[in-house]
């Protein structure tokens, strides 16, 4: 996911430190396993990945009504946001994490650091919430879809048509067209390997062994694939296939007129949890915590803030999303426990076959 950032980021070193003190939730905070039913009060520290943002207003209006200080720490992309948060089980860091995704989300639940909480906000029950997978201890709270971006722009300057599918990427009209991320240092990059296993099962390196001959080029993210390599009119870079999200294409509108699209055939749905870590020592301030995240206050503000779609059917979504950021019919999914299971020898031996 991607934002601007608003909150000030505590650095590896400041984290650790913190680890080794009390709960952020501070010394007068109520301790976990006590009355669960206190009023929520006091601070709770959100600890997110590097792209999170909320609207100051947002927050600032949930802190006037419930009488609690939120506190936002970031650290690292999804998949530094897990091991933090394991490196640290027993002694948290902080009350409440937001922003595992369905590539970790197995191994933090495995891993035992969270509570397990069912809120009663009504999001819980709205159709949108039912169609994302929960999880003991994680609540979905958004969800998109990572997909191949084309330049518009570029296909029709060039007369030539469109890719559709994946298997369309590996066709010579499309060679050194491509450029992906690294799903060793990029979560989209990841999402998109785990799209080609699920399209391609076992045959998912044959995939990318054609992908490699046709030219396919990799970034280290994906700012960089995107606002780097990207050709479309407001980057300028020279490939005009990219890998990026199903909500990007209505920030690439210009004069009412859509300069790029979503491949709707190569998505793979993303979704973010929050979840109470465990440990923590403000555990009412916690619920109340994730029951805003529900809230419809929040859920509205994802898309403008972060580009997301929210898990709320009652939330608003932005009337050009309609238009030009339709999420995918069928996206290509993989079970979490899957996921877990093959993550780490997926990424090896794409490494190895694609970067080697």
């Amino acid at each position: 996911m991607r934002a601007q950032r608003a909150f000030t980021a505590i650095t590896a070193l400041s984290l650790t430190a913190l680890a080794a003190g009390c709960s952020a939730a501070g010394p007068d905070a109520p301790a976990s396993g006590g009355p669960s039913e206190a009023p929520a009060s006091g601070v709770v520290t959100v600890l997110t990945h590097d792209s999170f943002y909320l609207p100051d207003a947002v927050v600032a209006a949930f802190e006037d009504s419930s009488g609690i200080d939120v506190e936002f720490v970031t650290t690292g992309d999804g998949g530094s946001l897990a091991n933090q948060i394991i490196l640290t089980k027993g002694a948290p860091i902080a009350d409440v994490v937001y922003g595992i995704d369905n590539t970790f989300a197995s191994r933090v639940v495995e891993e035992g650091v969270l509570v397990e909480y069912v809120s009663d906000a009504p999001a819980t029950g709205s159709a949108a919430y039912a169609s994302v997978p929960s999880l003991p201890g994680l609540t979905p709270v958004d969800y998109s879809d990572v997909c191949i971006n084309i330049d518009l722009t570029w296909f029709e300057a060039h007369d030539v048509e469109p890719p559709v599918t994946l298997e369309d990427l590996a066709e010579p009209q499309y060679k050194d067209l491509l450029v992906v991320t690294n799903p060793a240092t990029s979560s989209p990059g990841l999402a998109f390997l785990l799209a080609t296993v699920a399209a391609f099962g076992d045959d998912w390196s044959e995939y990318w062994e054609a992908l490699r001959a046709n030219g396919v080029r990799v970034a280290g993210s994906w700012s960089d694939a995107y606002y780097v390599d990207f050709s479309a009119p407001n980057y300028g870079g020279d490939r005009p296939i990219v890998l990026s999200y199903a909500s990007s294409p209505p920030s690439e509108v210009i004069d009412g007129v859509p300069t790029s699209a979503a491949l709707l055939d190569t998505c793979f749905r993303q979704v973010e949890y929050t979840g109470i870590l465990a440990g923590t020592r403000n555990e009412a301030g916690a619920k109340a915590v994730i029951d805003w995240l529900l809230s419809d206050d929040v859920q509205s503000a994802l898309p403008y803030a972060m580009y997301v779609y929210p898990v709320s059917d009652t939330a608003t979504i932005p009337d050009e999303w309609l238009e030009h950021a339709p999420l995918a019919d069928s996206p290509w999914q993989l079970p979490p426990a899957q996921i877990e299971e093959q993550r780490e020898r997926l990424i090896l031996d794409w490494t190895a076959l694609v970067l080697d």
